[in-house]
């Protein structure tokens, strides 16, 4: 642990803050700008004899507790909470980025129309989509939680066999594990990611022999096939974009222009809109 980088780190951004940042009155007897020492510790739930040191450099190591206050005293942004952690030898605690998805990602997939979208945290939480990928795969927003995790509903349900007998299908469930398993290396203090594997390795013995392969592979792009319900024979690239600074990706369904699932989804994106300017006028 670098205890001076970790102490001028404190300051720096104590001194960066205003109080009524924080919800603190002005006052008019300040000398310096930013917060006082006493006021970082209040926030944060600590002592202040114990802030002090760590702005002396010469106090204990903090524990992740201690750093996680600090962190929403000083008000942190992703990459500063990130480099605190870094600073005491701890690493960063993500969980709580798999469970707030930044308003970017909701406003880049409210905006696109033409290809089916969505985004997932680094558990395959299907955690935010755009309406045709509501359409294309079933009514998501009709699913609890639970299900739109796609690990969960691939390993849990009653046709786990007949899901991995399909070769294509098998081969990308294996890349997800195997990402999975990266993803955890990364961060093992992910507790959502960490709470996903344990639970699969209770309940699937499927999941047990893959993760048992000890694979590891970051996902990316590839092509799929499907047989949709509806539209049947389906054919696209699935284009993952990694959201920097988060758990994200944005996974986009593109289809080669001018095919069969171009037009198929050009009909449902029609459809879609149709639905959605019918619901504006009952509303």
């Amino acid at each position: 642990m670098d205890r001076q980088q970790l102490a001028d780190f404190l300051k720096t951004r104590r001194a960066a803050l205003k109080p009524r940042d924080v919800g603190l009155p002005e006052g008019s007897r300040r000398r310096t700008p930013g917060l006082r020492r006493q006021e970082v510790a209040q926030l944060a739930g600590i002592s202040v004899e114990y802030y002090i040191r760590l702005e002396q450099a010469r106090g204990p190591k903090p524990s992740r507790q201690v750093l996680g206050a600090l962190a929403r005293a000083l008000m942190l942004v992703h990459d500063e909470r990130a480099h605190l952690y870094n600073l005491a030898d701890e690493r960063p605690d993500t969980s709580a980025a798999n469970r707030e998805v930044p308003a970017t990602i909701r406003n880049l997939l409210a905006g696109l129309d033409d290809f089916p979208a969505y985004a997932v945290n680094a558990a395959y939480d299907m955690v935010a989509w755009n309406p045709l990928a509501d359409r294309l795969m079933g009514w998501l927003s009709m699913l609890s939680p639970e299900q739109r995790n796609i690990l969960r509903s691939t390993f849990s349900g009653s046709n786990v066999a007949a899901v991995l007998a399909d070769s294509a299908y098998a081969g990308f469930v294996r890349q997800c594990v195997a990402d999975v398993r990266a993803s955890l290396a990364r961060d093992p203090a992910d507790a959502v990611l960490r709470a996903l594997v344990d639970e699969l390795l209770r309940s699937s013995p499927e999941f047990g022999e893959l993760w048992a392969d000890h694979e590891v592979r970051v996902r990316s792009g590839q092509t799929k096939r499907v047989v949709h319900q509806e539209y049947g024979p389906l054919e696209f690239d699935c284009q993952v974009l990694e959201v920097p600074g988060s758990c994200y990706r944005v996974i986009f369904y593109v289809p080669q222009p001018g095919s069969r699932t171009a037009e198929v989804f050009a009909t449902m994106a029609a459809l879609t809109q149709v639905t959605a300017e019918t619901s504006g006028r009952i509303s």
